[in-house]
């Protein structure tokens, strides 16, 4: 067995040297508060306290009967699915149309710099630009609904039929359709790139077997792009789950701070900041929570994981 040099030795000390800050760090700002959030999770701590006791898996009991968790599961689910599908669908098709050499489309550059520009805007900033375009009563949505004829309409006390503006966020279906797309609109610019960058990656020596063989764009696209491109996918579905998992700040934001109407726009995330820091501040039961989000994300994406890879492994095989 061959012996380290003395620089070698000397080396591997200033490794470790570099290295000490990031894990220092890491230990102050990543681990320690997610390993006092869990042990918060087991305690009773709430309101102005700063002492609390160990009370065991009370708080778990709890958010296992919990039916609006369970609601804030199903109104998540509902949200990232209605923004995620599209987002794909239409970011794979743009994705193609760049790619494809034969189009010659011009200023490809400009049209992705310009479907990316969203993802560098602050979801916080584009809820409130979002909340005052479709403001009730006077808001540019509206403006320009009204002058073109379109009312919403509801009976009076003496039977009359009221004409007036549209007050989209009393509406879950209307509210739920404009969070989903502000979602849409903000990734697809990333999901593009990355879609572009798995296609580039692509060997041309395999497109150009298959136009040999006689292959035309669909069967391409659909036989050699698509199944190619399932890594990228995965990495995509996963990731999206995951952001989905801690949508907070648009439905925050663009609701009453509660998910409304009817709480059919509260997430998980903005369960969790209700019950944490908003009314009795329930740190204990907020932790809880927090950790619940992480277990459903962590299984999601494992059955998401093996789901994709056992398909894989059917069409190779």
């Amino acid at each position: 067995m061959r012996r380290s040099s003395g620089i070698e030795r000397r080396l591997s000390i200033y490794g470790y040297l570099f290295v000490i800050p990031f894990l220092l760090t890491y230990a102050a700002f990543q681990f320690w508060p997610t390993l006092y959030t869990i042990i918060l999770s087991f305690s009773d701590l709430k309101g102005l306290r700063s002492d609390f006791m160990l009370i065991g898996l009370e708080n778990y009991k709890k958010l296992i009967a919990d039916k609006y968790f369970w609601e804030a599961i199903q109104n998540t689910a509902i949200v990232w699915f209605f923004n995620f599908v599209p987002q794909l669908g239409i970011a794979l098709l743009f994705a193609l149309w760049f790619t494809d050499d034969t189009l010659r489309i011009k200023y490809k550059g400009v049209f992705r710099t310009i479907f990316y520009l969203p993802n560098l805007l602050s979801a916080a900033s584009v809820a409130m630009l979002y909340r005052s375009l479709f403001g009730y009563p006077i808001g540019p949505v509206n403006a320009v609904l009204t002058k073109l004829g379109f009312w919403a309409t509801r009976i009076g006390e003496n039977g009359e039929v009221i004409h007036e503006a549209f007050n989209f966020f009393r509406s879950v279906p209307m509210t739920r359709a404009i969070v989903s797309y502000i979602q849409w609109w903000l990734w697809t610019g990333q999901t593009l790139i990355l879609l572009i960058a798995g296609i580039v990656g692509i060997s041309p020596s395999i497109f150009e077997s298959a136009m040999i063989d006689g292959a035309n764009k669909t069967q391409r696209a659909w036989y050699i792009t698509l199944p190619l491109l399932r890594p990228m996918m995965l990495y995509l579905l996963i990731t999206s789950m995951i952001g989905g998992m801690q949508m907070f700040e648009i439905p925050f934001l663009l609701t009453d701070m509660r998910g409304g109407p009817d709480y059919k726009i509260r997430t998980m995330m903005v369960y969790f900041y209700n019950n944490a820091f908003q009314g009795g501040n329930n740190y204990a039961y907020g932790a809880a929570i927090s950790v619940g989000i992480f277990i459903i994300t962590v299984i999601l994406a494992i059955i998401i994981y093996f789901m994709m890879k056992e398909r894989q492994s059917k069409v190779t095989g």
